[in-house]
Order: structure tokens, then C-alpha cells, then sequence
């Protein structure tokens, strides 16, 4: 038998340890790859699809993560494995075999795995790649479909790359080997334990690393983001550390203190084994929940974009079709009578009409966006009947004297107008003092380069401030609410076709805006599935890895437990509390740190977004479930003696 024959029994008597490490590598390289058929796609490069220059950007970003995260991966998993086999190693060494022998066996069973991974992975990822040229060709709505192709620069780079990275791996894992005395390797599954000791201030200063992070996370606000973000993530994430490696052992001192649970039946086997596996498992659960909390967080913001982009283009911009005219005299240009001429030939139901007359006055602003600024001074009454219908506008009483200033976007918590503040409009040579009642926040009408936000007052004081302004200095806002209004973007194209060309400018739509937004956030939405599965299936696999790497030993010692009368069904029991607690307890504290995230974002965008976060979490949690019934099923397997 030579060495490659041997290497390929090896892999053959180990696969329990090596599929997940294969099929999270085989996954990695099938996205890589079908991210690389997309952006070297000969109708991508020649820049024939001009919609797919973003998604191309975003997909090259998104291959240099995942080539990032693969180093990782699969050093990890080198460390993982390496550890299982240094007693083989040593034995191997003892009869006779040379280092230099062992590791031209471990570079033939390294490489092995890793060619395999990578046929695979280039070969699943030719079989799905039209599937994801379909996907991509119809969110860029590109009307013929995307060819197949094999682009010889994608296959090269993915082959290369990958290549590199596991011959980097095992060239790293051989030096390791090399390094070790046999004396090492025969008791490196032998090295008694010591008992594991919580420090008393490391575990407090877990829970206020938490707490504070989490107490940031909840107050902060749209101003303090940009300041407060470091120190969340860095409380957020040195919290988590200690809570794994202090916290829990601490929290398991705690149970086998009480005796009354201690003492009931299996618990204080089960309890003193979880003591030693939390304190050996505390790194990977800390990564695993670290990285459970990105993707929640991540594959959640994403859902939150794309299932709000409709309500965030009308909170600016709440109506469907307008324009502005200078001077009240008839429209030049465009009439709205032939828009209600088009909208009617394609039944698009008109909703709300406006018309509302202002005149644009120079105003300052407060807070630390104090500047000059132009808002536009209409009435009382015009921003009621323009604000009817819309949810988070109320009416507003406006006295004498008195002034509301309308800001088109809902952020509450930057103050750009102190209530009580005094104002000054001036109006053809005539000065008009006006007391601030605050501000409000939201999009009444289309404000889009005539002025930053709306001058509000009351209607009487209105009369008289535009009867002081020419006529031809009074700007006219017209304004169309269409009913179901997403369905309506090809009709707003043809409203635009039916005016002069050089007006068309002046024409305003957020339906364009809905549709790019949509068509980007479903864009994020799709690439983010496949890069958020990717991590999914590489944080489960690094439990699995640890799982496994402890398997004879727990072997050991559950043969142990049967000879002193344990039965097989309180050892099951036993396992499935250890390996549950291993693969739900990161799941648990990610999705802590992503409601908290959630919050964040909730306060940052004025929305709701739990019920997103919670639909994001339950199908992590049942993925995770799923994965865990599957790794408890590969593991109870290889308990041969139970």
C-alpha cells in the first residue's frame, strides 16, 4: 500500500470528521464560483447589461469575504483535525514512520479533500448558475435572459484560489506536526484536566460589558450612531467572550450548588461533564455566537429594507406623480389636465389631487445642523388637506403668530427646530416675526430641489404674507396619489412621454425610486441568502468539528458510565442536553445580540421591525435545530457501544 492509498483509507475511516468540512468548503467554492460566472460573464464585461455594473461591484466585494472567511474556516478546521490525530501521529512515528513521511500523508489526505471540495464545488456551482442568472436577469428586470456560459477567468480564479488556500492550510498544519515531539502527541488525549475556575470579576464585568452594550444598543439614535457604534460592538463582543469562558462556569458552580437539582437523578453527571465542555468549548461557542449575531443581524437589516422599500420612498416622497410652476399663471409646459388625460386612458385611479400655492422664504435652522436653508410657506389648511391619509401626519392648529416647520424626513431625534424659537420671514420688504412650535417629521407633498421643508402657518396670517408677494414670485405645487401606486410604474413612464421634452425634468416620481430600490434590495436579499447560508453552514460545522474531535473520548467515558450501572437511555439523555446546549445556546445569545441590533435600527429608521426580526431568527433557529438533529443522529451513530 503506498501513500496515497493509505491517505484515502484514512480519509475513507474518517468521514464522520471530514463531511462537514467538505461540504462547507464544497459550499464556499460553488458561491465563489457563481459570484465569479457573474462578473466575468462576457455580457457583463462588455458592458452590455448596463443594470449589472452594481451587482457586480457587490458580488466582488462579497468574493474577497468570502475568501477572508474561508482562511479562517479552514484553519480552524486544520486545528481541529490536527488535534484528533496527534496520538495516530504519534503511534504512527513510534513504528518507524519519519516526519517527513507523515507529512506527505497528511499533504495527500489535505489535498485530497481539498480537490474534492473544489470539483464539487465548481461542479454544483455550474449546475446552479443558470438558476442564478435567471434570478439575477429578472430582478434587473433585463428582458432576455442571461446565456450560459463557463467563463475561463472564473473557473481559473476560483481553482487557483482555493487551491492556494488549502495548500497553505496544509503546508501551516505539517509545519505543526513537524514541530512535536512523539512523546507529545502519544499524551496529547491524555492530559488530565484541571477543574474549571470562574473569576468572581471577570464574570461581573461579563454581565456589565453586556448590559452596557445592550443599554447603547437601545438608547442610541440616528446623531449618536456614528459615535456610539465602536463601543457596542466592542462591549457587545468582549462581554460574550466572558461570558462563555467565566459567566458560564460560573452559572454551573451555581447549579451543582443546588442540591436539590445537583442530586436528582442523571443531573450531576450531566452537570459536571457540561462543566469541562463549556470551559474547553467557551472559544468555538464564542465565534459561533459571534458570528450567529452577524448574520441575524445582517440577513435581518437586509429583510427590513426589502419589505419596507415601498413605505420609505413615500415617507419622503408621499405623492405619486408632481411638478412645480413658477408664477400663478397658467401652467407652460405641462398641463395637469393632460396628465389626468393619461392617468385616466390607462385607469390609474386617482386618489388625492393637489394644488397648493407658496412662495419660497430663507429660513435657519438649530441644533448641529444649524444653517440656512430655503423652506417653502404655505397654509394650514393646504398641509392638512395634503397631509390626509398619510399615517404618522397629524393636522395641525397653527395661532396667529405662530409656525410649524414640516422636515421631509422622519428622523425625531434630530431637532432642527427648538419650539419657542422666534423666526423672521421677510416678505417683500415686510418683516413677519413668528414664534417656532416645533417641528414635524415626514414627507406631506414631494419636496425635491425647490426647498429642504415646509413653513407652516396659520391661514389667516398666510392670506396676508401672499398678499404682499407678485404673482410671479408664488410657486404652485401640483401633486397625484394614485391607488395602488407600485403597480403603476409604467404609467407614470408614459405620463413623462406625454409632455414636452424639456419639461420633463420637472416631473417627479418616487415611483423610479421605488423600483431602483426594490430592484437593489431584492438584489441584497438574493446575494445575502447565499453569503449568510455560507456562514451558517460554516459556524454549525465548527460545532460539528468540536463534536467530533472529543468523540473517543467521550467514548471512553461513557463506557465508563455504563459499567457502573448508568443505562442507555439516561447516557442518550445525557448527550442530548450537552450536544443541545452546544449547538442552541449560540443561537440563543446571537439572537440577543440581534434583537438588541434590531432596536438599533428600529430607532434609526422610525419603523417596526421585530416582526422581520423575529421570522429572520425562527428560520435560523430552525436551521440550527435541523443541523443539530442531524449532527446528534452522525454522532449517536459512531457511539457504537450505545
Amino acid at each position: 500500500m503506498n501513500f496515497r492509498q493509505l491517505a484515502l483509507k484514512n480519509i475513507q475511516g474518517n468521514w464522520h470528521r471530514y463531511v462537514a468540512f467538505f461540504l462547507s468548503s464544497a459550499f464556499s467554492v460553488m458561491v465563489f464560483y457563481m459570484f465569479g460566472s457573474f462578473i466575468y460573464h462576457p455580457e457583463i464585461a462588455n458592458g452590455n447589461i448596463k443594470a449589472a455594473s452594481m451587482v457586480k461591484q457587490v458580488l466582488f466585494a462579497c468574493q474577497i469575504l468570502i475568501v477572508i472567511f474561508s482562511f479562517f474556516f479552514v484553519l480552524y478546521a486544520s486545528f481541529a483535525f490536527l488535534k484528533t490525530r496527534k496520538k495516530e501521529f504519534g503511534l504512527l512515528t513510534l513504528f518507524g514512520m519519519t516526519r517527513s513521511q507523515i507529512c506527505r500523508l497528511m499533504f495527500y489526505e489535505q489535498m485530497m479533500i481539498g480537490l474534492l471540495s473544489i470539483g464539487v464545488g465548481i461542479g454544483t456551482g455550474m449546475l446552479f448558475s443558470k438558476l442564478f442568472f435567471l434570478a439575477i436577469a429578472r430582478l434587473l428586470q433585463i428582458d432576455s435572459p442571461i446565456r450560459f456560459v463557463v467563463p475561463s477567468q472564473a473557473l481559473l480564479q476560483t481553482v487557483i484560489g482555493f487551491l492556494a488556500l488549502f495548500l497553505a492550510m496544509t503546508l501551516f498544519a505539517m509545519f505543526s506536526v513537524g514541530r512535536s515531539q512523539i512523546i507529545a502527541l502519544l499524551r496529547a488525549a491524555k492530559r488530565p484536566k484541571k477543574p474549571p475556575v470562574a473569576s468572581p470579576w471577570l464574570t461581573v464585568l461579563a454581565v456589565v460589558c453586556l448590559g452596557g452594550g445592550y443599554y447603547l444598543a437601545f438608547t442610541t439614535s440616528l446623531r449618536l450612531i456614528l459615535h456610539l457604534m465602536l463601543p457596542i460592538i466592542f462591549l457587545t463582543v468582549l462581554g460574550t467572550y466572558f461570558l462563555f469562558t467565566q459567566a458560564s462556569v460560573a452559572m454551573i458552580r451555581r447549579l451543582q450548588r443546588m442540591t436539590g437539582f445537583y442530586y436528582n437523578r442523571t443531573n450531576m453527571i450531566a452537570v459536571s461533564q457540561l462543566a469541562f465542555k463549556m470551559k474547553d468549548n467557551a472559544r468555538t461557542l464564542f465565534v459561533v455566537s459571534v458570528l450567529s449575531a452577524v448574520i441575524l443581524t445582517a440577513s435581518g437589516t437586509i429583510y427590513v429594507f426589502y419589505k419596507n422599500s415601498d413605505k420609505q420612498a413615500m415617507e419622503q416622497f408621499p405623492n405619486t406623480i408632481s411638478f412645480t410652476q413658477q408664477g400663478l399663471t397658467a401652467p407652460k409646459g405641462i398641463d395637469p389636465e393632460k396628465i389626468k388625460a393619461v392617468l385616466a386612458a390607462e385607469r390609474a385611479s386617482v386618489a388625492k389631487e393637489l394644488k397648493i400655492a407658496g412662495v419660497q422664504v430663507p429660513l435657519k435652522l438649530d441644533g448641529s445642523r444649524a444653517s440656512d436653508t430655503t423652506a417653502l410657506l404655505i397654509s394650514e389648511s393646504d398641509y392638512n388637506r395634503a397631509a390626509e391619509g398619510i399615517e404618522y401626519a397629524a393636522p395641525l392648529q397653527i395661532a396667529p403668530g405662530h409656525a410649524v416647520f414640516s422636515y421631509p424626513y422622519r428622523m425625531s431625534d434630530i431637532k432642527l427646530m427648538e419650539k419657542g424659537s422666534q423666526r423672521t420671514v421677510q416678505l417683500n420688504g415686510q418683516a413677519w416675526p413668528l414664534e417656532m412650535d416645533g417641528q414635524v417629521t415626514g414627507g406631506v407633498i414631494n419636496l425635491v430641489g425647490e426647498a429642504s421643508g415646509l413653513l407652516v402657518v396659520n391661514d389667516g396670517e398666510y392670506a396676508q404674507m401672499m398678499g404682499k408677494v407678485p404673482d410671479d414670485r408664488k410657486l404652485v405645487y401640483y401633486g397625484f396619489d394614485l391607488n395602488r401606486w407600485q403597480e403603476h410604474v409604467d404609467t407614470v413612464e408614459k405620463v413623462k412621454q406625454s409632455i414636452p421634452e424639456d419639461q420633463r425634468k420637472k416631473l417627479f416620481s418616487p415611483a423610479s425610486i421605488y423600483a431602483a430600490n426594490k430592484q437593489s434590495s431584492s438584489l441584497m436579499l438574493l446575494i445575502g441568502l447565499f453569503v449568510s447560508f455560507l456562514f451558517f453552514v460554516a459556524s454549525a460545522s465548527m460545532l460539528y468539528f468540536k463534536l467530533f474531535t472529543e468523540l473517543q473520548e467521550d467514548d471512553h467515558q461513557y463506557r465508563a458510565l455504563m459499567r457502573i450501572g448508568v443505562s442507555v437511555p439516561e447516557i442518550r439523555r445525557i448527550i442530548n442536553v450537552q450536544i443541545g446546549l452546544l449547538f442552541l445556546l449560540p443561537v440563543v445569545v446571537g439572537a440577543a445580540h440581534a434583537a438588541f441590533a434590531y432596536k438599533t435600527l428600529a430607532n434609526l429608521l422610525s419603523l417596526n421591525v421585530w416582526s422581520y426580526g423575529a421570522m429572520v431568527i425562527s428560520v435560523f433557529a430552525l436551521l440550527q435545530f435541523g443541523y443539530f438533529l442531524l449532527t446528534r443522529r452522525a454522532y449517536m451513530g459512531q457511539m457504537k457501544s450505545l
